[in-house]
């Protein structure tokens, strides 16, 4: 396969096209690399960049030099696989490399084309990139780092290019789970940390289980949003369930902000209960806990539960009795946080949903699962009702969730709305290109 890169800088490709497995492909005449300037299809004196129009400063390679470029390129070595190299392409990750490389077989010629200043003339994009594509979210100085990126990745799909298949196909990021932990021997200790015994075992079964749990541990706390995005096999889905810390909600009808901005109680409704315990079940909310202190509500939700509780109740929808079974009723925060602490060891780390920021309350985004799970302390996610939780009850959380927003300047989502939502976006499964 004949490989063109087209760049301001040429040089800068030297090292990398004589090193390792890019070089024994060349060498093996698996891949054949011709780079070139932009500047090798201009005159003399003549610029490959203009000055960008409209307002502000920079300067953006000349359309007519990337048809000269792509032009000449092609005459020489085949109608080529266009890649641009853009802040908007879309972006790589293992999946999108082995589609790549994928469609780079049925071609002799691949072309990679790395801008550089405020990028490439949009005409000449729009003109002639087959595929767009950028490495991440931030800013380099221009494309040649992403195409060097972007050959790796995508080369090691490539026939022949890594020696066992096998190895690409474990990699890291290539299914739900990244690789397990790797240790080498001598020694089998080292600064006082030894290699796990089961690996020593000669139990090949052993090993690939430990392997397994490993890899889903590390993948889970460390990178949960690939996980839910890639765990698709229901045995993938219950191994990786393991490793997600225990997680319990509770509804407080308690310091909670009602008329005027007073801090006070607030009513209990069935629809609450009901419908924010099917939402726990479903993402796997050990216990769904409702807060109020006062006695007449309290026979309310006793009322409620006993129902469901009872052979009628579960007679009449076997799936919301289950669901409600799940439910507990308590007069306090301090009671929610003394339950949890009794079934787990160890008191919960507590986050608060809120629309409202509070001065010493850490922020979290739903990114930000490694930053809480990696403690491994059960998680509490306490809602308020009526018009949200007060700001001192707040202050007593670990940390705190933002609101829940749509592109629009409605915000008035039912709690039980608010709940299924920041369970979906915190814990839910969401499969990448579905």
């Amino acid at each position: 396969m004949e490989v063109s890169i087209l760049t301001v800088f040429p040089e800068i490709y030297q090292n990398f096209l004589q090193t390792s497995l890019i070089k024994r492909a060349q060498e093996q005449e698996t891949l054949s690399f011709e780079v070139r300037a932009f500047s090798s299809f201009c005159e003399p004196k003549e610029r490959i960049d203009g000055p960008t129009v409209g307002h502000g400063f920079g300067m953006a390679i000349r359309p007519e030099v990337i048809e000269r470029a792509v032009v000449a390129q092609e005459q020489k070595h085949g109608k080529a696989y266009r890649i641009f190299l853009t802040p908007q392409g879309k972006k790589l990750n293992q999946r999108l490399a082995k589609e790549v490389a994928q469609k780079l077989q049925e071609h002799k010629h691949v072309m990679f084309v790395a801008g550089r200043y405020e990028g490439i003339d949009e005409r000449a994009v729009e003109e002639y990139a087959d595929l767009e594509l950028s490495i991440g979210d931030y800013v380099l100085m221009g494309g040649d780092l992403p195409a060097m990126v972007a050959i790796e990745t995508i080369a090691r799909y490539l026939p022949g290019i890594v020696g066992r298949e096998e190895s690409v196909e474990k990699d890291s990021f290539s299914g739900p789970f990244l690789d397990f932990p790797c240790y080498t021997t001598p020694p089998r200790e080292w600064k006082g940390r030894k290699i796990p015994d089961v690996l020593l075992s000669g139990n090949h079964k052993a090993i690939d289980e430990q392997r397994s749990d490993k890899a889903a541990e590390r993948s889970v706390l460390e990178h949960f949003d690939w996980v839910r995005s890639h765990c698709k096999d229901k045995k993938d889905q219950e191994r990786a369930a393991k490793y997600i810390p225990s997680h319990y909600c509770a509804l407080l009808h308690d310091d909670v902000i009602v008329e005027q901005g007073r801090v006070g109680t607030s009513s209990v409704t069935s629809l609450d209960i009901h419908d924010i315990a099917r939402s726990a079940r479903t993402y796997g909310i050990k216990k769904y806990f409702i807060v109020t202190p006062l006695e007449d509500q309290q026979k309310i939700v006793k009322t409620i539960l006993g129902y469901w509780d009872s052979s009628s109740g579960i007679a009449y929808n076997k799936s919301r009795a289950d669901a409600v079974s799940h439910v507990k009723l308590v007069e306090s925060l301090d009671a929610v946080k003394a339950a949890i602490k009794a079934q787990e060891g160890v008191e919960p780390l507590v986050i608060a949903t809120s629309a409202q920021s509070v001065e010493g309350v850490p922020s979290i985004s739903y990114y930000d699962q490694k930053e809480v799970w990696t403690q491994k302390r059960p998680v509490l996610l306490i809602f308020g009702t009526a018009k949200g939780l007060s700001s001192e009850l707040i202050e007593r959380c670990d940390y705190l969730l933002g609101p829940v927003w749509g592109f629009s300047n409605f915000n008035h989502l039912s709690v039980r709305s608010a709940v299924a939502i920041i369970f979906d976006r915190w814990l839910g499964i969401n499969f990448a290109g579905q």
